[in-house]
């Protein structure tokens, strides 16, 4: 009967299909897979230039990324540096317990929260204002040399970056506190005063990464259709309205994209960054995960206690970006996955 499945036998493969809902024939198990590895080797021959040029970045991910997660296992234990993972004794939660017993571990956590919010805040908008405004240079020379001076600083490491602050902000003979004394104020000690490290730390990074930014978002303003630029103007829109109406919505996708991949490493704002800063005077203000992390992990030896901050840090990080991404699908319709 029509619309019913037909149990139909197979005589080539010696055993029973079952028909389509019309009462065709469909093909065997056997058949499918055997068409699916055709496609397989047909799509690999076809792209083997790209198979082969992503080996080492698949590598790169197994080794350095997925390799080194059998190493959380660790968390769990009381390690033996001399009995390895494997004979270690096992503790369950005990880590995790131990981390919030310590007042210190939940100062530098604030410290963290705060530094991470702080970056979000004034350092991810950075870049968008930078790509908008350089969007708006119409002499080609001029827009790409100020391009290549304003992201030229991520190539420095953050040894240099950090030199070069604290040449800036010495209180004897750095610029800044040239221009208070020369303004008849006294000179201030920047790094030696809590209350500046953090300021120091997002704007050190700002200058560092703004201009290697504005390069996504250079990207994605160069694929605006110039068609709707020429339609706002002959409907009498300025250039400010075009760029609320055309390129900030234009471009919403990709900050989305971008804000997720920030809130999800928001723990994670750099050891080298701020422990190239760090020093006694400032310590309570800018001590962070990281540098805790190196202190008491690496150079205390409590390697347990520490891969269970790591996996804390990592477990935050996940919750962060499933989160955001909810809510990025449901309100912007732009998710990761």
């Amino acid at each position: 009967m029509v619309g019913t499945a037909l149990r139909l036998y197979d005589e080539q493969e010696g055993k029973l299909t079952t028909g389509g809902p019309y009462g065709e024939h469909q093909p065997s198990t056997r058949h499918a897979s055997s068409a699916r590895n055709r496609e397989w080797l047909s799509s690999f021959r076809k792209y083997k230039a790209i198979y082969l040029i992503s080996i080492p970045g698949i590598l790169y991910f197994l080794v350095f990324k997925y390799v080194p997660l059998f190493g959380s296992a660790m968390a769990f234990q009381e390690y033996n540096l001399f009995k390895g993972i494997w004979e270690s004794p096992w503790v369950g939660l005990d880590q995790f317990y131990r981390m919030f017993q310590y007042d210190e571990f939940i100062r530098i956590f604030w410290n963290t929260l705060l530094i991470g919010m702080y970056s979000i805040v004034f350092a991810f908008p950075i870049p968008i204002i930078l790509a908008l405004l350089l969007n708006e240079i119409r002499i080609v020379l001029y827009k790409r040399v100020l391009q290549t001076v304003i992201y030229m600083p991520h190539f420095l490491s953050w040894v240099i970056i950090g030199g070069i602050a604290v040449g800036i902000l010495s209180p004897t003979t750095g610029i800044i506190n040239q221009i208070l004394m020369w303004l008849g104020m006294e000179p201030i000690y920047f790094l030696g005063e809590e209350g500046y490290i953090r300021s120091i730390l997002i704007g050190s990074g700002i200058w560092k990464e703004a201009g290697w930014g504005t390069i996504i978002y250079l990207a994605a303003l160069a694929g605006i259709n110039p068609d709707l630029y020429e339609a706002a103007r002959v409907d009498g829109a300025n250039r400010w309205r075009q760029t609320l109406s055309i390129t900030i919505p234009s471009i919403l996708p990709t900050i989305m994209i971008l804000f997720l991949l920030n809130i999800g490493n928001f723990l994670d704002f750099g050891f080298e960054r701020v422990f190239v800063f760090l020093n006694a005077l400032n310590e309570s203000k800018g001590d962070i995960l990281d540098t805790y992390i190196y202190r008491v992990g690496l150079l205390g030896q409590q390697y347990s206690y520490t891969t269970a901050i790591g996996l804390f840090k990592s477990l935050i990080g996940l919750l962060l970006i499933v989160g955001g991404n909810a809510i990025s699908r449901k309100t912007t319709g732009n998710s990761l996955y």
